[in-house]
């Protein structure tokens, strides 16, 4: 396996090369960005459908990604993928001295061992800051609420968490007859909030949940479109459509999105 990885690094340096692939010459660390983001989730998307040759491939092409990246640092001096490789094994070994260290110390969980040495390795490191502000907002709220968890700021109890969307949606409704527009978004935004950590309690990724949700209205709304036209159709006509979809996928509660 060594041997291909250096394969693979040669390879991406023959691509950036001078007899190489103009493309692959022209790119930049910061336009590349945008690729490895659709490889991740196309990564993502093989998992959720459990595609393993898809995986297989997609992992792939999310280490060429990441070689190709590290090779444009190469060639601006700042660190070469051995670095990368060193470095990344160097944290590992250090972030588990329950399984690297010399007496093999067990003391106390893994994760809070975890986030001491994050600790000492960064003086402004904070649970919540670490969270990357890219991500999707699900995910970033479900990694968020589950950090404040660890550090004792959550419910009780999972019918607390009930509670609070009762309380939420109270709210929303209150602000769609005196609040403005910025009000019931800032409204929804406390709903979706307190669904993702319901989703925690549950042991649920919201993430994956909606994604899941999504394919299903897909799935329901094409079976719809393949026995009427929906442009013309009515409402009473394609919710008896949803139902048979429904009936043929044997879950799901009543309703024409759900």
């Amino acid at each position: 396996m060594e041997g291909l990885l250096t394969e693979l690094v040669g390879l991406v340096s023959t691509l950036r090369g001078e007899h190489g692939c103009p493309w692959d010459k022209k790119q930049t660390m910061e336009g590349f960005r945008t690729f490895l983001v659709e490889e991740v989730y196309e990564l993502i998307d093989a998992i959720d459908k459990k595609e393993y040759e898809s995986i297989r491939g997609e992992l792939g092409d999310l280490l060429f990604h990441i070689v190709f990246i590290a090779r444009i640092c190469e060639e601006r001096n700042l660190f070469c993928m051995a670095e990368v490789l060193s470095e990344i094994i160097a944290k590992m070994r250090k972030r588990h001295p329950h399984v690297f260290g010399p007496n093999e110390d067990r003391s106390g969980s893994v994760e809070q061992r975890w986030e001491q040495i994050k600790k000492e390795e960064d003086k402004d490191y904070s649970p919540l800051s670490g969270v990357p502000s890219i991500l999707p907002a699900l995910s970033r709220a479900y990694l968020i609420s589950r950090r404040a968890a660890k550090l004792g700021f959550d419910w009780d109890s999972i019918e607390a968490v009930y509670g609070k969307l009762e309380e939420e949606l109270a709210e929303l409704k209150e602000a769609q007859t005196s609040g403005g527009p910025k009000h019931i978004e800032e409204e929804i935004g406390d709903i979706l909030f307190t669904v993702v950590n319901l989703s925690r309690f549950h042991k649920i990724d919201p993430e994956a949940a909606l994604r899941g949700t999504i394919d299903k209205f897909i799935r329901r709304f094409a079976y719809i479109e393949q026995a009427t036209n929906v442009e013309t159709s009515d409402m009473k006509t394609m919710d008896a459509l949803w139902d048979e979809a429904k009936k043929k996928e044997k879950k799901g509660p009543e309703g024409p999105f759900g």
